[in-house]
């Protein structure tokens, strides 16, 4: 099914620190809106509809006040029927005005909700389509406040522009007109002046303490982005005794934010009383001219009860015309930072026109090759020099060497996490092919779906063990996973636990051991089956008997597969098929484990190194 993020046009790239009025974030909101264009239509004709209704309940209240002041009338009857009537009238446009609203609301939020939900799972999808760069530099819980408050703001804005503005704006529209056909203009200048007043007022001053807003909101996300760290560092907390430092920490940003929320408050109680004060003028003014005019007889008494229930009508909404107003500048300004998410550039991208990959059907499904690869996180700080090499199909290579060599970088850019770089020297840029494909020309999801890695740092997801196992196929039976658990000897074990497969792992895999999670690891890139495998320190967690029995099993899976092995344990790469030796991210001996050991070099150092200290452990 074709996700719903695909029927809208994909956002355009734009510089996160740009500044965006807010015309633009309205403009980037209406495609989402538009596609239940008939919904709104609907919504609007019911809130006009709901406005007229509301209009009438004050004219219908002074034909009501009027008729019962009219006491000369002899005919009793008919004084008794005029009120009943008039009254009945009065229930109908005083229900059907909260009908039409109501009626409005639920037209309206399928649209609304709609709009929430296609614009929460495109930045979800965007979010999982930028460079690994971007989410190894993000703040994950400030990130996630500003998905969850841009996600609000979308309802927000919609809720009080829509359904509180504007309809303000009819209700004043139509209340002017009625004053000004059946009294003089005064009416309507002085209920004009009064607005205008009021308007630019709370314009004014709510421009003005956004900036306390927007300081608060930050704070707010820097203190949430602390208690979120701290959380999930949990066990380096207590390692170093270091919950007091990381509950001061945490009280700094608190009090930052409290001193950001005590401006704003003040600030909003400055504009309530200014609001206040000219809503009192103006109504005033229009009660002391229509009691004039009831006392100079040109006016009846249900005359002043409708200018005085038109002036409450009008004015209860205004009051809440601040907060509205600033309501819809904060939802502005957090849809806008959910926006810029959206918008951030792909550091990575599908390259215009770009295939699937194709794999060869024969044995061994698919070759590796780097040719003249290098590569630079920082440009000041090269990693990888001029690498080349080739993993047939169906063969094993694997890349040894110290810490900070470059090895695990290779499997980044082998899954296409970065894209190589220039050499540093000018000369060009290599290049990695998969069955002869530069990855660059082919999709990303397509390389994907050919490779599965073991690697060195196992993170799993806050569910079941089948859950993770599973991952690796999803939709995959429960028969297979369990398959897939013995192949990786894990299966014992989670038939030894109480839930068995149902056993949550907990955040990030937390409740196992690290050989545990490793051979979940494991169990669910068997059960991918790829016919490309990367193994980045697969077995580094585990004890010496389970290694040589996970080591063996590898061996079988990668029979026959393109495999890369990544390793620190020269004994796990002895039936390598060639072994690449590396030192600050250049390949300086290659060959098979024998060879390499009659060469008398670097790797030779290192098996003899690695022997002494494992005949030292065993004694």
């Amino acid at each position: 099914m074709r996700s719903l993020s695909h029927s809208l046009p994909a956002p355009t790239p734009t510089d996160p620190n740009a500044v965006r009025s807010d015309a633009q974030t309205v403009r980037r909101l209406l495609p989402y809106l538009w596609q239940y264009k008939w919904r709104v239509g609907a919504a609007l004709v019911l809130m006009i509809a709901a406005k007229l209704a509301n209009v009438g309940v004050p004219v219908l209240l002074k034909n009501l006040v009027d008729s019962m002041t009219a006491g000369s009338d002899p005919q009793k009857a008919a004084l008794l029927v005029v009120p009943v009537g008039l009254l009945l009238a009065y229930g109908a446009l005083r229900f059907s005005a909260s009908l039409f609203t109501e009626l409005r609301e639920l037209v309206f939020a399928k649209a609304t909700q709609g709009a929430a939900r296609q614009i929460a799972l495109q930045t979800f999808e965007h979010l999982h389509a930028l460079s690994l760069r971007f989410h190894l530099e993000r703040q994950t819980g400030g990130m996630t406040r500003d998905i969850e408050r841009g996600v609000r703001g979308i309802e927000s804005l919609i809720s009080y522009s829509l359904f509180s503005i504007v309809p303000t704006l009819i209700e004043v529209a139509l209340v002017l007109a009625v004053l000004g056909a059946k009294f003089d203009m005064a009416y309507v200048w002085i209920t004009l002046a009064a607005l205008v007043a009021y308007i630019l007022f709370t314009v004014k001053i709510t421009e003005w303490r956004t900036q306390f807003r927007r300081e608060a909101n930050e704070f707010d996300s820097a203190a949430h982005t602390k208690a979120i760290d701290s959380l999930l560092n949990y066990e380096t907390v207590k390692y170093f005794g270091n919950e007091a430092f990381e509950a001061k920490r945490y009280d700094q940003s608190l009090e930052r934010l409290r001193r950001a929320r005590l401006k704003a408050q003040t600030t909003l109680s400055l504009l309530n009383g200014g609001q206040q004060a000219i809503i009192a003028v103006g109504l005033v003014a229009m009660l002391w001219r229509a009691t004039e005019g009831v006392v100079q007889g040109h006016m009846t008494l249900g005359d002043l009860v409708m200018v005085n229930a038109f002036m409450i009508q009008i004015y209860i909404p205004l009051n809440f015309l601040g907060v509205i107003y600033r309501e819809i500048k904060q939802s502005l300004t957090d849809l806008d930072k959910m926006f810029v998410l959206m918008e951030r550039e792909r550091e990575v991208a599908d390259a215009p026109g770009a295939t699937d990959l194709r794999l060869d059907s024969g044995v061994g499904g698919a070759s590796l090759r780097f040719e003249d690869v290098s590569f630079a996180y920082d440009p000041a700080r090269p990693i990888l020099h001029h690498i080349s090499f080739e993993i047939p199909a169906g063969k094993t290579v694997a890349v040894v060497g110290p810490s900070g060599s470059g090895k695990s970088t290779m499997a980044r850019l082998l899954y296409r996490f970065y894209d190589v770089t220039p050499h540093v020297d000018g000369s060009g840029c290599g290049r990695i092919l998969i069955a002869g494909q530069d990855i660059r020309a082919v999709t990303q999801a397509s390389v994907r779906r050919a490779i599965g890695i073991v690697p060195q740092d196992t993170v799993l997801f806050n569910d079941t063990v089948e859950y993770n196992i599973a991952y690796g196929r999803p939709g995959a039976s429960r028969a297979e996973v369990e398959q897939a658990a013995r192949s990786a000897h894990i299966h014992d074990f989670i038939a030894s636990t109480p839930k068995g497969y149902d056993t949550m792992v907990g955040e990030r895999g937390l409740k196992l051991s690290g050989g545990e999670k490793q051979r979940v690891a494991i169990a669910r890139t068997l059960l991918k089956n790829p016919p490309i495998l990367i193994f980045d320190e697969a077995t580094s967690a585990l004890d010496s008997a389970n290694e040589r029995a996970i080591q063996a099993e590898l061996a079988g899976v990668s029979r026959n597969k393109t495999t890369l092995v990544i390793a620190h344990r020269l004994s796990t790469v002895v039936d390598a098929h060639e072994i690449l030796v590396m030192e600050a991210g250049r390949i300086i001996e290659r060959g098979s484990h024998a060879a390499l050991l009659a060469q008398g070099g670097r790797y030779a150092a290192m098996w003899a190194l690695q022997q002494s200290a494992d005949a030292d452990s065993d004694s």
